[in-house]
């Protein structure tokens, strides 16, 4: 049975939006159909209850950079943890879709995995894990959550101008063109871009997306 990359996301600390739920509710639906569209998962992200969606990808790279599009794309209204599974799905019902099998029993460890480690002080910006189905040859966990509790902590201490940067940049806009957007002259940008690890986190962002399994 073929392998695929499973995604699970949720909102953090999404009891405090109580008042705002369908605010929370239009923003997730907008943000999913948005990397839907730019990034064609093998089956599309889509809300499943409350605040939690999740989507499946052909490879882990891809759904890597899938967590992080989707975690920019939100922020900072709304910050969202992910987990990544790698393994065999079964559906068992088309309409609605209904699936279960490894791939997914591992997406869910992997985000239990990424909010217990996150309930560490040192660690408190971890919001992406990713876990591989028992008895599968699949990326080797330890490196692959290596490099997301990395990006995690990088993204966590980005400021709003820099999420904006990043966001833009990963979607193909030139520094310059930002910089006139952002009303900053390109060399205050380019500073920003190396004080703010955003080079660190884009080229984590472009390797991670190699992952081909």
């Amino acid at each position: 049975m073929k392998a695929y990359a499973t995604l699970i996301g949720d909102v953090v600390s999404s009891r405090s939006q109580s008042r705002h739920r369908e605010a929370l509710h239009q923003s997730l639906e907008a943000t999913l159909e948005s990397v839907n569209e730019r990034l064609s998962p093998a089956v599309p992200l889509r809300i499943t209850v409350g605040d939690e969606y999740q989507g499946c990808f052909v490879t882990v790279g891809d759904a890597c950079r899938a967590s992080l599009a989707l975690r920019l794309a939100l922020l900072p209204a709304y910050d969202v943890r992910h987990g990544i599974g790698w393994g065999a799905i079964t559906v068992l019902r088309e309409q609605p879709r209904v699936e279960d099998g490894p791939g997914w029993w591992a997406a869910r460890a992997a985000i239990e995995e990424a909010e217990a480690t996150a309930g560490r002080a040192a660690l408190r910006g971890s919001r992406t894990a990713y876990r591989p189905a028992e008895d599968i040859d699949g990326p080797q966990p330890e490196a692959v959550n290596a490099a997301l509790l990395c990006r995690d902590e990088i993204v966590g201490n980005l400021s709003e101008r820099s999420v904006m940067l990043v966001r833009g940049m990963l979607e193909g806009r030139t520094q310059k063109e930002l910089a006139a957007e952002l009303g900053v002259s390109a060399s205050a940008l380019s500073q920003r871009v190396r004080r703010d690890g955003i080079g660190t986190l884009l080229l984590s962002d472009e390797l991670l997306g190699k992952v081909d399994r």
